[in-house]
């Protein structure tokens, strides 16, 4: 499987922008806010062309037309353009009118079979590629897509880290999930990282926080929705802000180093990091203490006849470890989600004691 080939952003101007709006709705709004932008320095355009919706009888996108709206504008202005596209249709269609960077929807990403014809329809392009994340919070399919788009000899290929749908309340459109992308990002560590604030948040107030929380986490790039009249657009209203908001928000943002070059710094982050360890060390000990009680109680539930979930017992472990978490100043809401995971792994072993009697027949 080729390297992924990290040329084309390490020459741009990090954090990289990509700016656009949701839809291109018409020539002159396109030809309009690529204007305002490329008069800040943008040198990327989105455009939403074809818009797969969840459900239809909704704008759908304005299609191939948009495709020579691109056209003229570049002829007029010196940047790129980005689209997505979601079959193998549109990648040939795209490629034919030299449109410089597609990316992959969530939609798609999740089908594996929809990645495989789109990665065949681009094989061998020197295109770069985008591949958000699945819909859903799947690593390995995200990782699927990347690796398919390389086996048929794509190379310049980043991550757009987009959010992920959920059943939960939130106050996300779909939650950032950052222990994903980053686990991405362990898998691939070289591959670019590109941040949808607009999509992650779904309102146009949330959008300065997340892209400094990507920042901060040391993504390589911003990909932002900017209309010229947001409340009136065709698709995605509340998630998008305007050219002026933009700049007022790039002035706004900090771009930190991720490299230590004090060495009185390096060493004392080292020095935190070894006590970090130890206190790992010292709660996997825990854990193991708590595995061990776990499985006594196992027995004791086996030799009695008792089911293993006991509704009284985990609602006193939900309602007071988070209050236990507040007294110490940690977040309840990370000690509740610890804590499911602790009590599935608890299910887990005990279920396994209680029908370690069976045999497969």
């Amino acid at each position: 499987m080729p390297d992924i080939n990290t040329s084309w952003i390490e020459a741009a101007d990090l954090p990289l922008i990509i700016a656009g709006p949701c839809s291109a709705e018409t020539e002159e709004q396109l030809t309009d806010v690529s204007k305002q932008l490329y008069d800040q320095g943008i040198r990327i355009m989105r455009a939403g062309i074809w818009k797969p919706r969840t459900r239809p009888n909704s704008f759908e996108g304005v299609g191939s037309d948009a495709l020579r709206w691109i056209d003229m504008i570049k002829q007029q202005l010196d940047v790129k353009f980005a689209i997505e596209v979601a079959n193998p249709q549109h990648a040939e269609l795209a490629l034919k009118h030299d449109v410089d960077i597609l990316w992959i929807g969530a939609r798609s990403t999740v089908n594996p079979f929809t990645v495989q014809e789109i990665a065949e329809a681009l094989a061998g392009t020197d295109k770069p590629i985008l591949v958000k994340n699945p819909v859903n919070p799947d690593v390995a399919l995200w990782m699927g897509a990347i690796e398919r788009l390389l086996n048929q000899g794509i190379t310049k290929i980043a991550a757009i880290h987009r959010g992920f749908s959920s059943f939960r309340e939130s106050r996300y459109r779909n939650e950032p999930l950052w222990q994903l992308p980053i686990e991405l990002k362990r898998n691939f560590p070289e591959i670019p990282m590109i941040c949808d604030p607009s999509h992650i948040g779904g309102e146009r107030s949330m959008i300065p926080s997340i892209c400094q929380k990507a920042l901060d986490l040391n993504y390589e790039g911003l990909m932002i929705e900017v209309h010229p009249d947001p409340d009136n657009a065709w698709s995605d209203a509340k998630q998008q802000i305007t050219p002026e908001s933009l700049l007022e928000l790039r002035n706004k943002l900090t771009v930190r180093s991720s490299r230590i070059q004090d060495r009185k710094l390096l060493s004392k982050l080292e020095e935190l990091r070894e006590r970090i360890n130890s206190i790992d060390h010292d709660l996997i000990e825990t854990l193991a203490t708590r595995k061990k009680v776990i499985e006594e109680i196992g027995r004791h539930k086996k030799e009695n006849n008792i089911t293993i979930f006991q509704l009284n017992r985990w609602k006193e472990i939900v309602e007071t470890r988070p209050e236990w978490a507040k007294k110490e100043n940690v977040s309840p809401e990370l000690v509740e989600e610890i804590y499911k995971l602790i009590h599935a792994e608890s299910i887990k072993v005990q279920t396994k004691i209680l029908n370690e009697d069976m045999t497969d027949e």
